[in-house]
């Protein structure tokens, strides 16, 4: 039998692939640029698959945040797959137009849970200093991109001003290929960390 903390070691190693491939989808978006967006049904398949990669991340995120520790459950990792997989579930129920500000506020909410989570870990790890600074950093990174689509969403870092904005997929491949590398780095951590949050 897989005890919890090796499965959900697992878990968030899929988690790393599943983000790292919406982040080269997102990348390959971006490189089609403004004067070459998919036609209609190349754009539609794309949403579709961002959407389930998203989905499965977030279910696969809740799931390590729960199995994780023997000391309670990960609030922040539960937080972050629940924002992840309304991230992927939206787009797949919701037929009408979406603005980018709602997916920008959950993006908020998934780096502030992963910044939080990786910076109370970074506190614990006491037998690694690379570990420790990895986590500050990457605690200190996610919460660095939490802030940038605060201001994207408030329109304090202005996009283009045309109904495809490319920037945005840059945007969104940037956080989602670090959120990958926050999660190898929660998956591969010391097995001796303890977090005040239940980590």
């Amino acid at each position: 039998m897989i005890q919890p903390l090796n499965m959900s070691r697992w878990l968030l190693a899929v988690c790393c692939i599943l983000e790292g491939l919406v982040s080269v989808i997102y990348l390959a978006m971006y490189r089609a640029g403004p004067d070459a967006p998919p036609a209609f049904h190349g754009w539609n398949a794309m949403v579709v698959l961002l959407s389930r990669l998203a989905l499965v991340a977030g279910v696969c995120s809740v799931a390590a945040g729960m199995l994780g520790s023997t000391r309670g459950r990960s609030w922040a990792l539960v937080l972050n797959g629940l924002a992840l997989g309304a991230y992927g579930l939206i787009p797949l129920l919701w037929r009408g137009p979406l603005s980018f500000n709602l997916f920008g506020l959950l993006i908020v909410a998934m780096a502030m849970a992963i910044g939080i989570l990786a910076l109370a870990l970074a506190r614990t790890v006491r037998r690694s200093v690379v570990d420790g600074w990895f986590l500050g950093l990457a605690g200190a990174g996610s919460i660095g991109f939490a802030l940038a689509f605060v201001a994207l969403v408030n329109r304090w870092i202005p996009l283009e001003r045309r109904p495809f904005h490319p920037s945005v997929f840059l945007w969104l491949c940037l956080y989602f290929g670090f959120t990958a590398v926050c999660m190898l780095g929660l998956a591969l951590r010391p097995a001796q960390s303890r977090s005040p949050i239940g980590y």
